[in-house]
């Protein structure tokens, strides 16, 4: 059987040094991270311990679980924002996904968020790649994964052309506009977790210039 080509030394050198900063930048933001509530305050904790204990977090590889990166979208003129109905978890989500390969959490939540709607003018309300909240949640076992954990890092972001939602073909195209407090009247059809981060969006836009 012909071996496995191995990566030039340089290389796997190179892929483990960007891998090093980049725990250490997630673990820089998570140390000035305030946590809402005390789920987002053990999540926090936990996601400290396994981005310290796990060199390939950033990898789908990592058996335990990854970082995710995902988004809140908010219109505030309107005071809107947009949900996807997510098929194999069966609820209503915010938009986001996995890393692919990026280091930078803050620009892979803005790339899945474009991907997923297709709004052209989308743009992070973040300082610095800080993200606005923090959550693990447990991803059922599938035909082709194990069940694992998603390490996620949740930021808002804002559009001012919420008419050119244009989802790119094979993504989800279930979507709903909605005002904040609509979303907060959905009870059971989205987590707790969703409704802490569209509270921290609505503080958001309420003290800020948009």
């Amino acid at each position: 059987m012909p071996s496995r080509a191995r990566r030039p030394r340089s290389e796997t050198s190179g892929h483990k040094r960007r891998l090093d900063e980049a725990r250490k930048e997630a673990l820089a933001l998570l140390a000035q991270h305030r946590p809402a509530d005390d789920k987002e305050a053990l999540d926090l904790v936990k996601i400290r311990s396994l981005i310290a204990g796990h060199p390939e977090i950033f990898s789908r590889s990592c058996e335990v679980g990854h970082i995710t990166a995902s988004a809140a979208i908010i219109e505030p003129k309107s005071r809107r924002t947009l949900l996807h109905y997510h098929r194999r978890l069966g609820r209503w989500l915010q938009v986001g996904g996995h890393l692919d390969g990026e280091f930078d959490i803050a620009q892979a939540a803005l790339r899945e968020a474009r991907e997923e709607t297709g709004l052209p003018d989308l743009r992070l309300l973040a300082t610095a790649g800080a993200p606005t909240d923090i959550d693990i949640h447990t991803i059922p076992q599938s035909a082709d994964e194990a069940e694992h954990l998603h390490l996620d890092f949740r930021y808002i972001l804002i559009t001012s052309q919420p008419e050119a939602l244009a989802p790119a073909p094979g993504e989800s195209t279930r979507f709903r506009w909605l005002p904040l407090d609509d979303a907060f009247a959905m009870g059971d059809e989205i987590d707790a977790s969703l409704r802490r981060l569209l509270r921290k969006a609505c503080d958001t836009i309420a003290d800020s210039a948009l």
